[in-house]
């Protein structure tokens, strides 16, 4: 079982759970936030999340939750509605993230952040031709046509859009 937070370092809201679902979809996951609002429940429920805790409850509600999604079951806080969860983009910007290699993910977060190829290998510790052939897979799975169009699919999984940083014009 993972317990997986949504502001991680280097994932953009519910991208990182897309990417599990893709990687590990026998993986029980229960997403953890302060963010407990009800869309952002429904949310991480349809992106996969076996279960979802707030961060307020107390430890005894969270080891049910824990030891219920282990037995099968899905868990959320009282009242969460059956209003719709996202729209079909962002269900479709989840799938296309699920398709990409755990390396694809870290460059594709690094891109996401702003970074340019040589920044990319640079903290990979890998050449530019081998982050210009991961920019090149992450494309084609992700559908998109350069970069710029890659980043603006993310925003479909963020918490908050401010997170993202377009590539600078012409960027390598």
């Amino acid at each position: 079982m993972l317990l997986l937070d949504l502001n991680l370092p280097g994932a953009y809201g519910f991208s990182a759970l897309a990417h599990l679902r893709g990687s590990r979809p026998e993986l029980p996951v229960i997403v953890v936030s302060a963010m407990d609002e009800p869309h952002i429940v429904r949310q991480a429920l349809a992106f996969g999340a076996n279960g979802f805790v707030s961060k307020c409850v107390d430890a005894a509600a969270i080891g049910r939750d824990v030891l219920a999604v282990l037995r099968g079951e899905m868990v959320s806080p009282p009242g969460i509605g059956s209003e719709p969860a996202v729209d079909g983009a962002a269900l479709d910007a989840a799938q296309r993230m699920a398709l990409l290699t755990p390396q694809q993910f870290r460059v594709f977060g690094m891109l996401c952040s702003g970074m340019l190829n040589k920044q990319i290998a640079y903290d990979l510790q890998i050449t530019e031709a081998t982050v210009k052939a991961h920019m090149t897979a992450i494309l084609r799975k992700l559908g998109a046509v350069n970069r710029t169009q890659a980043v603006l699919l993310a925003g479909h999984l963020v918490l908050d859009p401010s997170e993202l940083k377009p590539p600078p014009d012409g960027a390598q």
